[in-house]
């Protein structure tokens, strides 16, 4: 029994190292923090699992579970750098570290943190004015963001609209809200079969003041989150 556990821990452990060191082409930035991250979170779950369900083994039983943990740990923190990756190529960007920073030049966004990828969309290039369905340029984008999503089933799609501080918040949130179900609705169409939130802000979360032409067509945008499970999903209009 205990080579048995020797052994399981030992392909455990060479299986969490892999993950860090599978991939070939440069990393990004902050890519490898990511990883490490995961696996640093995943080993302590998974060493408190293992501990709890290992009778009279119990250091055993941690080392075991730590051992699991780190490698699914950091395979959701690897997954969600390439995911990010992936999603930047499609839209022919890269990923950027400051969202407020990037689309004041970029008409798309791709950012992402430790808990989810996140795409912005200006309304300029998603939506002409007062409509919500979405711009023949929007539409492409859209159809190159479902090839990625297919490599990613049980990611968990939310789609959220904002709008600027004109008009009413009432007017505001009908037209963030239809912008949001035609994107989800459009993603639907095409064949996503992930689970899709959608939902509209309003004007309650600019990006930056409503004081300028130009900060307002910033403020005037689409979001699309990509979560690795149900853990990660955060309140956008907050």
């Amino acid at each position: 029994m205990r080579r048995h556990h020797a052994k399981f821990v030992a392909i455990s452990l060479v299986a969490a190292l892999m993950l860090g060191g599978c991939s070939t082409k440069k990393p990004m930035p902050n890519e490898g923090q990511k990883t490490k991250q995961g696996a640093v979170i995943g080993a302590l779950a998974g060493a408190a699992l293992g501990a709890a369900v290992s009778k009279g083994h119990r250091g055993q039983g941690a080392l075991i579970g730590a051992a699991v943990g780190a490698a699914a740990g950091g395979l959701i923190g690897y997954n969600l750098d390439k995911q990010a990756q992936e999603v930047a190529d499609s839209m022919n960007t890269t990923v950027s570290a400051d969202e407020k920073q990037a689309i004041e030049h970029q008409d798309i966004v791709v950012t992402k943190t430790d808990k989810f990828v996140k795409i912005t969309f200006k309304g300029g290039m998603m939506f002409a004015t007062n409509e919500a369905t979405p711009t023949p340029e929007a539409q492409e984008k859209i159809r190159r963001l479902v090839e990625v999503l297919k490599n990613y089933p049980t990611t968990i799609v939310q789609v959220v609209g904002h709008t600027d501080s004109r008009g009413s918040h009432d007017y505001n949130l009908k037209l963030s809200q239809r912008r949001a179900w035609s994107v989800a609705e459009m993603l639907k169409n095409l064949g996503v079969q992930n689970r899709i939130y959608a939902r509209g802000c309003s004007f309650s979360k600019p990006l930056v003041p409503n004081d300028s032409p130009k900060h307002m067509a910033i403020n005037r945008r689409v979001e699309i989150y990509l979560y690795p499970n149900e853990e990660s999903v955060v309140d956008a209009c907050l």
